[in-house]
């Protein structure tokens, strides 16, 4: 597991530093920072890169592999990781709210001092996460690039019953592979399917137990106008995970969001993305 969670990534043409930022409650957050070799590249303004519910690296090396030699990448991992840092050993649920992933991105990234010149690149929990404080306008970005964001975190009533049962920890581990199984005979893309497995393995069982408990209770505010900076969201048709109705409620709410359909959710992870996403920062 620890591969995953320690280490610099090494990509050709970049360099990339590894920090563990300090935000509020006694917690430090994995960060990776990457800069492009090519010295022309020198001052442009980074993408902060903030990945989906205990995604690792790995499931996005295609894309970032390709991009860090075009921009500086910010890449930020959540709380609910195993990289992160708890001085207090005693977790618990409200250790993982939204408004505390909310807040620990505001900080990272007034850690880094960053000006209105960045724009965001998410997925998943990560882009529920920013379009939530977008709403509560605590983050100014340029823009922000929404891969499957969810409206909410509704789970199958057998999953709910594994996340809410007072199983003792040591079992934790076997609820991981039924999860697995779960998730699998969902999913029909196989890039999908392998990156949840692999996902899933290397967790921290028990944050992932408290912070499923804690998002299975949030739901996205129906109303989204307060965001104001350009947004473009990628969805696929065949993601059955993250539901393509959701996805388009999310479009219509967000005042001048484009919505930005890809052939698979793989897709969003490989190289080739970028055509769309460098597409729709041009146009704004």
């Amino acid at each position: 597991m620890d591969e995953h969670w320690e280490g610099v990534p090494e990509l050709p043409h970049s360099t990339c530093v590894e920090e563990w930022v300090r935000v509020s409650g006694g917690v430090s957050l994995r960060v990776l920072l990457w800069k492009p070799a090519d010295e022309s590249l020198k001052g442009i303004e980074p993408v902060v890169v903030v990945p989906g519910w205990g995604s690792v690296f790995e499931g996005w090396r295609p894309l970032i592999t390709e991009w860090v030699t075009r921009r500086p990448i910010i890449y930020i991992e959540t709380r609910e990781k195993a990289s992160a840092v708890f001085d207090n050993p005693k977790l618990s649920v409200q250790d993982f709210t939204i408004d505390k992933f909310s807040n620990d991105l505001v900080e990272v990234i007034g850690f880094y001092k960053l000006a209105s010149g960045y724009d965001l690149f998410s997925s998943s929990l990560g882009s529920t996460i920013l379009i939530d404080a977008l709403q509560h306008n605590i983050i100014e970005p340029r823009s922000s690039v929404f891969v499957a964001p969810n409206q909410n975190f509704k789970l199958p009533f057998f999953s709910r019953m594994l996340v809410k049962m007072p199983f003792p920890n040591f079992t934790l581990n076997g609820l991981v592979r039924i999860a697995i199984w779960a998730i699998e005979r969902k999913v029909k893309e196989e890039g999908q399917r392998v990156r949840y497995r692999r996902t899933l393995l290397s967790q921290d069982a028990v944050r992932t137990r408290l912070s499923a408990r804690s998002l299975i209770r949030y739901e996205l505010p129906k109303n989204l106008s307060n965001i104001s900076v350009p947004c473009g969201i990628i969805s696929a048709k065949s993601d059955k995970l993250h539901g393509l109705e959701n996805v388009k409620s999310i479009v219509e709410r967000i005042p001048g969001a484009q919505m930005i359909e890809v052939p698979s959710n793989q897709y969003a992870h490989e190289a080739a993305v970028l055509v769309e996403i460098e597409a729709f920062h041009s146009s704004i």
